[in-house]
């Protein structure tokens, strides 16, 4: 598990980034990989999932 801010998300739109603490990385964010809602500055853990376009963060958990 993996742990992060979430930088932006767009309700309308349905997608975001997720900031890993650790190492720096962005990471896309669906709203189909939360668990929880978040919004931006939320503290979360997530999981890493290969996507279309590289890393997609899913099961993303307020924390």
């Amino acid at each position: 598990m993996n742990s992060g801010t979430v930088k932006f998300f767009n309700d309308e739109k349905g997608y975001g980034f997720i900031k890993d603490d650790n190492t720096g990385q962005e990471y896309f964010v669906h709203a189909s990989g939360l668990i929880d809602e978040i919004r931006e500055n939320d503290k979360v853990t997530f999981e890493l999932q290969e996507g279309r376009k590289g890393l997609n963060a899913v099961n993303v958990k307020r924390t």
